[in-house]
């Protein structure tokens, strides 16, 4: 069977297991075109070989699992009117799908940062192994995009309101608190990742190996702030919620005021799409999720913010974005409502029958 490797991603067949090994380690892992295609390839392959009875997805990396999209590349095409613009996120989603539906056991190893595009990898497998050093973020309302890769159906389905905190707030998490919120679903620490690796390959089903490596990540430090994200991030208006973390008194109030000016530094465009999605992703399928997120991200790309951001973080990193709008108060409702209803210019998503 073919090999679909490249020099930013490799696939080795080990025992019982295909492993999926991201290896682009300069650049912590994000996700480029090349690097979609030729997983999904490979995953095709392995899909109809049965000596492959599960997946295993891990990085070569000691720093990042995958710390997202190739983003400044995307900026790029967008500003010179690339007509393949929209490519790698019409692949990539379908990618997103396709880990989703996968009809064997998949199991993502996460000892690392891992954001954006590295959420689509392993958010959607039914094992997501973290470790001490596993770092979780959607931080993309912080330059003008919004959580995509599947966050709508993520992020809808976390307890109490912490989804909409995350996508609000694109907070960054460590084991615990990803184990309390959902995203991950088992804890093992980094020194013994390896030999779960290894345990992994001989195994024709990897939930009982997962299980006898699982250890105790602790308390999630979330949790001491649930009730009062669960009481204050409600309803579909950023700006009442805004309102109300500003209007906080007592133990909470520090906390709540600075969670509201950190909200108040993104795109208020952005942030109220990602707030939106999280109010309707727990009713859609994964796949309505992904059309959707397949029309949000085609009209961010043909509008002002996401270049905004990534200029403002990335190439001048001035951290002064001039948003349009700039306050929250200002947003036309409409406008947002145009990200999930506005078909794009080359139809919507569609996928291949499972």
């Amino acid at each position: 069977m073919t090999d679909h490797s490249t020099d930013e991603i490799r696939f080795e067949r080990r025992g019982r297991a295909g492993i999926v090994i991201l290896d682009r380690p300069k650049a912590l892992n994000a996700l480029t075109l090349p690097m979609v295609r030729a997983m999904q390839r490979q995953l095709d392959d392995w899909k109809a070989d049965p000596s492959v009875a599960h997946v295993v997805l891990t990085s070569s990396s000691e720093k990042a699992f995958c710390a997202g999209g190739d983003i400044r590349r995307i900026h790029d095409m967008g500003r010179a009117g690339d007509p393949g613009l929209t490519d790698f996120f019409r692949e990539e989603y379908v990618l997103n799908r396709t880990i989703h539906r996968w009809p064997k056991p998949f199991t993502s190893l996460i000892d690392g940062i891992c954001m954006g595009g590295g959420v689509g990898l392993s958010a959607h497998a039914p094992y997501r192994v973290g470790s001490e050093k596993t770092l979780f973020a959607m931080p993309e309302v912080s330059i003008g995009f919004f959580p995509d890769v599947g966050g709508t159906h993520m992020l809808s389905r976390m307890p109490g309101e912490t989804g909409a905190h995350l996508a609000m707030t694109g907070a960054r998490l460590k084991a615990a608190d990803c184990l309390h919120v959902g995203f991950l679903t088992d804890f093992v620490p980094s020194a013994r990742m390896g030999d779960l690796l290894a345990a992994l390959c001989t195994a024709p089903d990897p939930a009982p190996v997962i299980a006898s490596f699982r250890a105790d990540a602790g308390e999630a430090p979330i949790a001491a702030v649930r009730a009062t994200i669960d009481r204050l991030f409600t309803g579909d208006d950023p700006a009442a919620i805004l309102a109300a973390l500003e209007a906080r008194s007592g133990p909470e109030a520090e906390w709540a005021k600075a969670t509201a000016a950190g909200i108040r530094t993104k795109s208020p465009t952005s942030v109220s799409v990602a707030l939106h999605q999280v109010r309707i992703g727990g009713s859609l399928s994964f796949e309505e999720c992904m059309r959707t997120e397949f029309r949000i991200v085609s009209h961010i790309l043909a509008g002002h913010d996401f270049y905004e951001g990534v200029r403002s973080v990335l190439i001048d990193r001035d951290n002064a974005p001039d948003w349009r709008p700039a306050r929250f108060e200002e947003l036309d409702r409409a406008a947002i409502e145009a990200h999930f209803t506005t078909v794009p210019a080359r139809g919507d998503l569609a996928f291949e029958p499972v």
